[in-house]
């Protein structure tokens, strides 16, 4: 449901009725309210799955990837992908100032060592320079990202890319 949800949020904005989140999601109405019964509480909860959906797969990239900076710049696209959500739901819940900052510091103490991680690694295996802040980190890429929204011509990934490409040494091999 709660994949379902995001989907139509960012195809339709939070505002998306209910009723197509159900069928995007192959449930009744009902379930959806049973589960979540305000859409504050659908909102909260999409947040949350997806900030936990990006920090497990930091580690998991980690061990799947080829290298450590390539692991960063997948997890890095994650990240991307929920900003694009995280926009249109820090929208919604701008009237509960409380709400939100609670869901934000929740979001930085998940997502911050999860990059950290990620820049270490990378930084251990000669690939990256070592002293790069995850928090600065996702803050530029934050920002990279926020010009989507008002330029159809502007591209987010490419930004990201030219970002994440920035932190290699030149010319740098991993380590053996």
């Amino acid at each position: 449901m709660l994949d379902a949800a995001a989907a139509a949020f960012i195809a339709s904005g939070v505002d998306v009725p209910v009723r197509d989140i159900a069928a995007k999601a192959g449930v009744g109405l009902g379930t959806i309210y049973r589960h979540f019964p305000t859409r504050a509480d659908l909102i909260v909860a999409v947040y949350r799955h997806q900030v936990e959906a990006c920090a497990e797969a930091g580690p998991v990239l980690l061990d799947s990837s080829s290298t450590p900076h390539a692991a960063l710049a997948r997890w890095i696209g994650l990240f991307v992908d929920f900003l694009v959500t995280k926009h249109g739901l820090a929208k919604a819940l701008q009237s509960d100032r409380a709400a939100f900052q609670d869901l934000h510091a929740y979001f930085l103490d998940r997502l911050v060592p999860v990059c950290a991680r990620l820049l270490g690694a990378a930084a251990a295996a000669g690939e990256i320079a070592p002293g790069a802040d995850a928090y600065e980190l996702m803050l530029a890429v934050g920002n990279l990202c926020i010009g989507a929204e008002s330029n159809p011509r502007y591209d987010a990934r490419r930004m990201v890319g030219l970002l994440i490409a920035g932190l290699r040494l030149d010319g740098a091999e991993p380590r053996p």
